[in-house]
């Protein structure tokens, strides 16, 4: 009995710790549970404004031909290629195995390749009528009731991404051991993707493709990993125990470096321009950038300035009085801002390694054995090499710091949706650009249909008359929030606008008419050639460049009745 009695005491003491562990476990997962006021959760509710972002800040696009793309807005820019309008059919993926916005890739390109040059114009007239957006009902609605007039392009661009070949290769490995308390595994393997792209340039008019107008290209993508296992058995428990790394090259940079060469191609084809030149040498290739950085350490800071002075001159941003005056610090910071901004980085007004390998990019070529070489400049001196009788010296690269690259000439244009209108009705906005060749000083002069004359530039927006090179100045400058001023038609006749480029800021020796305040009539100037006499009058012979560009203003037709217009 005694025995007994203890087993019916020790048997509620065994089911009272088991019950003592199951309440702890449970308010354990009670404690960790949501609670019944969700009120109480709101300190660990606070950290969900944090984790909803990323913790990696995006970075710029880049490809293999991104320098390939600016070499090409150069090459156009010096071939003085005109303005052409140019659209795009949709690039679907066949395979719908990389679904991608190729079409979009086509567009960043072409536009990349227009910076400086403008040699290419986007009609964004999206067809698709599933996916057209406001913007596109807003366009029917219009051109219904013509309001506006679409403007036909030039050339198109069609193709698709052809094929996507996945695991052409494919390369495994496994191996392991076992054993009665240890059991070990290891795995590798890498496989190779090969994905196509074809793209053709047609003419607009006939919707007919043009023959040799074509790309076909591929690239090759891998992914693959390897990966360790280890699981044994210690008396009665297991463990197990896995590790892996993999890798795998996304389809979509493939195909942007596939479509930003395909248009390299297309356009260079059309333009009858070196395009070749702009892919001999990727300049994101690793050797180009250490050979940089090596040049980059052997010279000083004081070296480092100089150099980009001198390029920023070639490129326009400054005038050749830079190098002269040696207290232009802001004017300097105030350039190389605005360079930096133009090529995608981030505007610090300081000469950095990035800055220096941008500005002097330029100025590096290839050997007759595919080594880099530099032409105009050294890392450690800063006055300019005279490399002119150099037999190593590339045929396109005889030029030096500073110098101006052929004369200089004006460049305007109608900016309406037609390109090149020559006639408007009264109440008509007019858009007008100006580009010049070389960095100038600039001022811009309308005149109205009775012949009174406003200067339009410079003006309290826009108060300094100092232009970059083949930098496209909009009168006015429609891409603003907030443009300051509009050209609209005011009466019947001939209206017409006048720019003048200089080398230096001749204001100062213009006549007092014509130095009143922006937007105020020049009393005694009659009409555009007013301007030019005085010009001439004030400046010597050559030292100064003028453009001229007038256009019909027409009495404003009244709508017939029962007519929608």
């Amino acid at each position: 009995m005694i025995f007994h009695a203890q087993s019916l005491h020790t048997l509620p003491t065994v089911q009272v710790a088991k019950k003592t562990l199951l309440c702890i476990l449970a308010m354990s997962l009670t404690a960790c549970s949501t609670p019944s006021d969700v009120r109480k959760d709101a300190a660990f509710q606070s950290y969900g404004n944090a984790a909803d972002r990323p913790t990696v800040r995006p970075v710029r696009s880049m490809s293999s031909f991104s320098d390939s793309l600016q070499c090409m807005d150069r090459l156009l820019r010096d071939a003085q290629i005109p303005t052409t309008l140019i659209t795009s059919k949709q690039i679907p993926d066949f395979s719908t195995r990389a679904p991608v916005a190729a079409k979009e890739m086509v567009v960043t390109a072409l536009l990349q390749m227009s910076r400086l040059s403008n040699a290419f114009r986007y009609v964004d007239y999206e067809v698709d009528l599933v996916r057209q957006d406001t913007v596109q009902n807003l366009t029917n609605i219009l051109l219904n009731n013509n309001q506006i007039q679409l403007q036909r392009p030039s050339l198109y661009l069609s193709g698709a991404v052809s094929f996507v070949d996945q695991n052409v290769l494919n390369n495994r490995m496994e191996v392991g051991t076992s054993g009665s308390r240890l059991e070990t595994g290891y795995s590798k393997n890498r496989n190779a993707t090969v994905i196509g792209l074809e793209l053709h340039l047609g003419d607009f008019r006939t919707r007919t493709l043009i023959p040799g107008m074509d790309s076909a290209n591929e690239v090759v993508i891998g992914n693959g990993g390897q990966g360790l296992d280890l699981a044994g058995r210690i008396s009665e428990y297991g463990w197990q125990f896995n590790v892996g790394k993999d890798y795998a090259q996304g389809s979509g940079a493939a195909i942007r470096t596939l479509v930003e060469l395909a248009v390299i191609e297309l356009t260079g084809k059309w333009a009858r321009v070196p395009y070749w030149q702009c892919l001999t040498m990727e300049q994101t290739h690793p050797n180009f950038q250490r050979q940089l950085r090596d040049w980059y350490d052997e010279g000083t800071m004081g070296v480092h300035q100089t150099l980009v002075k001198r390029s920023l001159i070639s490129k326009g941003y400054m005038s050749e009085d830079a190098m002269l005056d040696k207290n232009n610090v802001p004017a300097f910071r105030a350039a190389l801002g605005r360079f930096q901004s133009d090529n995608g980085m981030v505007v610090t007004g300081v000469v950095d390694f990035n800055t220096y390998e941008r500005a002097l990019r330029d100025f590096v070529s290839l050997d007759m054995n595919g080594n880099l070489m530099r032409y105009g400049w050294t890392p450690t001196a800063s006055d300019p090499v005279d490399m002119s009788q150099s037999k190593q010296v590339p045929a396109s690269s005889g030029k030096t710091y500073g110098k101006h690259e052929g004369p200089r000439n004006i460049n305007l244009q109608i900016e309406n949706v037609m390109l090149g209108r020559s006639q408007f009705e009264v109440g008509e906005q007019v858009f007008v650009s100006a580009t010049v060749s070389r960095a100038s000083h600039l001022a811009c002069y309308l005149s109205n249909a009775t012949g009174g004359v406003i200067r339009l530039i410079p003006n309290p927006m826009s108060n300094r008359s100092q232009v970059s090179a083949n930098q496209a100045i909009r009168l006015p400058d429609w891409m603003s929030p907030n443009p300051g001023y509009m050209i609209e038609t005011a009466s019947p006749g001939t209206e017409g606008v006048l720019c003048v480029a200089t080398d230096d800021d001749v204001t100062q020796r213009l006549p007092e008419a014509m130095r009143t305040e922006a937007f105020t009539p020049m009393p005694g100037i009659q009409g555009l050639k007013d301007i030019t006499k005085h010009y001439t009058e004030a400046l010597p012979k050559g030292q100064f460049t003028s453009s001229t560009m007038e256009w019909r203003v027409a009495p404003r037709r009244i709508a017939e009745p029962g007519k929608r217009g």
